[in-house]
């Protein structure tokens, strides 16, 4: 029964439906696997696991008498914790979320009403705010590939718990990264679809109850498999993707424009290599893959995007932060004129307590990126980008001013160059798909994004798929084994 773990969620409903496991079955499965190996990798950290089997066993009777099941039916899952579960309230790392009931989150009540049976929270940093995934709450999540390196962030629960196999789909969300590159460090897939078309309602953050839909911000899926990304991904949207579902094409016909050469970007030369022999592998296939520079203006595009995270992420400072801040504008002005760096306290105080026409300002440069994008993809299918500068990194939890990124070739890089290889995308609100793309020469995962125009999220997860039946997927990481004492 252990090994259906190894299968991904599509085997695993397969599995279920022919009568080789029941609902119950597979659960418990689950719950040895949790016992196993959670203590080690910190990835789920809320259970439920009482009504996760009763859950269950009312899945199996129904399908005992021959009832209609939805899509999910009888399939464990976890849930990050920035969604507000019924019984498991989002606590985003922080204690005083954690308290009270609340409903399930939109996204969530979907996954429940396709018949996913949810056991679990995953872990995730204090407000989904870190590349890292760890809080005073819950603790550190350990990368699974190298327990003494983070899983990312801030998903970084979910793909920790995909890539051990204690779930086999996961609900993240991204807005910074926070789908891409946790499934980029732990080897898995994930996908961030275009701005709107998953509910946020019910994702801390913002504060709970909140009923607006946060700029940037998006909700997707993630899995072991591009085809499971797709089935998550029609539930989330209440069906409306399958009517647009197109099969996966041949890498023949495929125009990709490869974006790996930008200087004002830090990659690291081992994870450039990796891209560069996917790329090579994606060409011996024979897909048409073409170097390209920046498809939009960078200095645009980082400005104006930095300007609206900034914006968002304000709203969840508290009020005598964000007021401090606002008194320090004059000195920062002048600090910054002086010489400070974009990553400088002064550049901080101004980002977050932009005005409304700073942000306006930044939303039209933002519509201006968008309509450079749209150029591009006249030309091309989809860009193949890096998601991140680097591979997973050790464990880090100093204050954000003094953390940097130490690049293969040991050279030194800002902790904030995280952030430009994710900002198409999430600028203008386009969809991308996160895949594996091969390994670094010590053996840590190195993920690619599938960038494709605005509501062609169809078209990145068919061309994901392709590339997985040609070139392979996901690849479990070794064994765990506890550090040395």
């Amino acid at each position: 029964m252990d090994a259906l773990l190894s299968l991904d969620a599509t085997g695993q409903l397969q599995a279920l439906a022919s009568g080789r496991a029941s609902a119950l079955e597979l659960l418990e499965a689950t719950f040895r696997r949790y016992a196993e190996v959670n203590k080690l990798v910190n990835a789920v950290v809320a259970t439920d696991l009482e009504r996760g089997v009763e859950r269950a066993r009312a899945i199996d009777d129904h399908r005992a008498k021959g009832d209609p099941l939805g899509p999910l039916a009888g399939l464990p899952m976890t849930i990050k914790d920035t969604f507000d579960v019924e019984g498991l309230p989002a606590s985003s790392g922080r204690e005083d979320f954690r308290r009270g009931r609340r409903p399930d989150a939109v996204a969530v009540s979907h996954i429940r009403t396709a018949g996913a049976v949810i056991w679990g929270k995953t872990n995730t940093p204090v407000m989904a705010g870190d590349f890292q995934t760890y809080n005073a709450l819950y603790g550190t999540t350990n990368n699974p590939w190298d327990l003494e390196r983070t899983s990312g962030g801030s998903s970084g629960g979910a793909a920790a718990a995909l890539a051990t196999r204690m779930t086999a789909l996961e609900l993240g969300s991204d807005i910074g990264g926070s789908l891409r590159t946790p499934a980029s460090f732990c080897g898995v897939y994930s996908h961030k679809p275009t701005w709107g078309v998953v509910s946020q309602i019910g994702h801390v953050p913002p504060q709970p109850g909140a009923r607006s839909e946060r700029d940037l911000n998006v909700v997707g899926p993630m899995a072991r498999s591009a085809r499971d990304l797709r089935l998550l991904l029609s539930v989330l949207e209440a069906g409306a993707l399958a009517a647009r579902t197109q099969g996966p094409p041949e890498l023949n016909t495929l125009r990709i424009g490869l974006w790996l050469n930008q200087p004002e970007f830090v990659l690291d030369p081992e994870v450039k290599s990796v891209l560069e022999t996917f790329a090579d592998e994606l060409r011996r296939r024979g897909a048409a893959v073409t170097p390209i520079t920046s498809p939009v203006e960078v200095g645009t595009l980082l400005s104006s995007y930095r300007t609206l995270l900034s914006g968002v992420l304000a709203q969840d400072l508290p009020a005598a932060q964000l007021a401090s801040m606002r008194r320090m504008r004059g000195a920062a002005r002048t600090a910054l004129k002086m010489g400070a760096g974009p990553d400088s306290w002064a550049a901080l105080a101004l980002d977050y307590t932009v005005s409304h026409l700073d942000w306006l300002a930044a939303d039209e440069a933002r519509a201006r990126i968008g309509a450079q994008a749209r150029e591009v993809f006249n030309r091309f299918d989809v860009i193949l980008a890096p998601i991140d500068p680097v591979a997973a990194f050790p464990h880090d939890h100093r204050p954000f001013g003094r953390r940097t990124l130490t690049l293969s070739d040991g050279t030194k890089a800002p902790y904030l160059a995280m952030l430009p290889w994710i900002a198409l995308a999430t600028a203008c609100g386009l969809p991308a798909t996160a895949i594996p793309a091969g390994q670094t020469a010590t053996g840590l995962p190195v993920g690619a994004q599938l960038i494709g125009p605005r509501g062609a999220d169809s078209r990145t997860l068919a061309i994901a798929e392709a590339i997985e039946e040609r070139l392979g997927g996901f690849v479990p990481p070794p064994p765990l084994e506890a550090a040395p004492s």
